[in-house]
């Protein structure tokens, strides 16, 4: 399987129709169902206007290198849809919106698990909220939990939504959605702390040396979130581990995945833009 492939067809469903107008009838179908069809690691969302109205805009799977083929080891998500806005709160990214503010429930942003794996319960947490020390136990070295719960104190957390799950190939993910005041933060205080080109900031747990994720198809970017990601680099123990921090808003996203032996590019891709659409 090459480093190069990614994610299968999932299909994100918004709480507003989308502003891209649909053909008038009697033009070929095939241009309405390629308009209608929702490509998982290719669908490039982003927020326009305010209320809740979301702009969405899509790309061919040929359009990236190594994304043409449906049998690459993609994992079968569940249609995914963005929860209703509260009455009268505008979209993260919309131009009324100038805190970059997610007034959707965070929890209800999360990634659900795909078919066949089991969500480990014990990340949820309490009705949904994570505790912070639950998500520090995720990295390896106590002086640097010790600064990142400072960071975490100093840059004024409100919420951990988080959730995991194991696939029946022994693939286990965690995900970590963290809240903040605005997206000021977020993209100043804290991300930047937190991503270094080369390696990540903090070492998680079970991990060795963490590179750049070269193989990461650029073309998969979700228009307006910024995404970095890491892969452990060879040699590497039991098992590899994946990594990936997104910040949207004021929303930094933590995408962890690990498997004994190696730990495939595709399903990890494939998680990585998925939750970025969710939060874009």
């Amino acid at each position: 399987m090459s480093e190069q492939e990614t994610a299968p067809e999932t299909t994100i469903v918004t709480s507003e129709q989308p502003d891209t107008p649909l053909p008038a009838p009697g033009k070929d179908r095939r241009s309405l169902r390629a308009l209608l069809r929702w490509t998982a690691a290719l669908a490039v969302f982003a927020a326009v206007g305010a209320g809740t109205a979301y702009g969405i805009t899509r790309m061919d799977r040929t359009d990236v290198p190594g994304l043409a083929t449906a049998s690459d080891g993609r994992w079968a998500y569940p249609e995914l849809t963005r929860p209703p806005l509260p009455s009268g709160s505008p979209a993260p990214f919309a131009d009324a919106n100038r805190a970059g503010a997610h007034y959707a429930d965070l929890r209800a942003l999360l990634l659900p698990a795909p078919e066949g794996a089991n969500e480990d319960k014990a990340l949820r947490g309490s009705d949904g909220w994570l505790a912070t020390k639950d998500y520090l136990a995720e990295y390896a070295l106590k002086e640097e939990r010790d600064e990142l719960r400072q960071k975490l104190v100093d840059t004024g957390l409100r919420h951990i939504a988080a959730r995991g799950w194991t696939t029946p190939d022994g693939t286990r993910t965690r995900i970590y959605l963290l809240q903040f005041g605005t997206a000021n933060v977020v993209e100043n205080q804290f991300a930047s702390d937190n991503v270094a080109y080369s390696t990540p900031a903090y070492q998680v747990r079970g991990s060795g040396e963490a590179v750049y994720d070269e193989g990461f198809p650029q073309g998969a970017a979700v228009s307006r979130v910024e995404r970095t990601a890491y892969v452990e680099a060879k040699p590497y123990g039991a098992e590899q581990v994946r990594q990936a921090y997104v910040a949207a808003g004021d929303v930094f996203a933590v995408i962890l995945q690990s498997r004994k032996g190696t730990a495939p590019a595709v399903p990890f891709q494939q998680t990585v833009v998925l939750q970025s659409q969710l939060l874009g």
